[in-house]
């Protein structure tokens, strides 16, 4: 939705509402605002009839002091590239930390002055859910979904760390979520996976198609790309064994297994990999012993440097 064609933009997204997808997610970020200008131009022929759009907020550290000031301008600026009057979800996507710092809001900053924004966004109609990106540190990110202050949180959350799902091994590089799902099943928080491909590590191949973003930095997994990459080729036993077609297969299908997910976000460069990705969901989760499989696969990864 970025570098690639409008016929093919849209011929994707055509595809993916004849599929049932409903829900589709965006950001300024995303190519200095084209993702939004993009999928607005597709959506405003008629086709959102049913579909919720996502879109996000990054704030400077420069705008620290003006948060309501730049949430409301990032607002209205992406509902003018949209051309829509609302978005279903807004998501702040900026990390969180307990006492902030660098990018990182704070938890007194974000229950003080992103989430009252937030909430005359909505109360304006400019947004109908309020969410968060959980990235950050694991207890500011508890602490802000513990306080029911949000509806909608993007957790990272792949076969290289499941720690929102459940205990890491002793050891084990990655950051550790502590469980984050125990945490947005008791809030009633919905879960947007991401990640889930670890930004295309999780396909076992270095090669990226011309259009298709550079590999970004890891997100609770690795400390490099590069890693990532490694161990991931170290999951290739799930195909070679027959639990999945390929690699990627196998991580989508990982990603969707858990009750908590709600949906996830998986990037794609060309309709080929919309329609693998497709596929790999119609098949449903992995199975019980496919991920009994993973477990004992990542279990060898502890006590390596992260």
């Amino acid at each position: 939705m970025v570098r690639g064609s409008a016929a093919d933009q849209d011929h994707a997204i055509g595809l993916a509402l004849d599929a049932g997808i409903n829900y589709f997610d965006t950001a300024v970020q995303y190519g200095n605002g084209a993702s939004e200008t993009n999928l607005g131009r597709v959506m405003s022929s008629g086709k959102r009839a049913g579909v919720a759009i996502g879109t996000k907020v990054r704030i400077p550290s420069a705008n620290f002091g003006a948060i309501a000031r730049t949430v409301t301008e990032s607002m209205d600026g992406s509902l003018q590239r949209l051309q829509m009057d609302h978005v279903d979800i807004f998501h702040l996507h900026n990390p969180i930390s307990l006492t902030g710092g660098g990018e990182s809001l704070s938890v007194q900053q974000v229950r003080n002055e992103v989430v009252p924004a937030f909430d005359a966004l909505r109360k304006a109609g400019k947004t109908r859910f309020l969410g968060i990106t959980a990235v950050g540190e694991t207890e500011a990110l508890h602490q802000i979904i513990d306080a029911e202050l949000i509806d909608s949180a993007q957790v990272s959350y792949n076969m290289l760390n499941a720690s929102a799902a459940e205990a890491l091994p002793p050891n084990y590089p990655a950051q550790d979520y502590g469980r984050l799902f125990d945490h947005t099943r008791k809030a009633g928080v919905g879960v947007v996976g991401i990640r889930v491909l670890a930004a295309g590590a999780l396909t076992g191949s270095v090669e990226r198609h011309p259009i298709a973003s550079a590999p970004p930095e890891p997100i609770g997994s690795a400390r490099s790309y590069a890693m990532d990459l490694e161990r991931a080729r170290r999951l290739l036993p799930l195909v070679n064994e027959g639990f999945a077609g390929s690699l990627a297969e196998a991580a989508i299908r990982f990603a969707i297994s858990h009750p908590a997910m709600g949906t996830i976000l998986v990037g794609m460069a060309t309709i080929k990999e919309f329609e693998g990705s497709l596929a790999a969901v119609l098949k449903g989760p992995l199975p019980p012993a496919a991920l009994d499989r993973l477990n004992v696969l990542t279990v060898g990864f502890s006590g390596e440097q992260r």
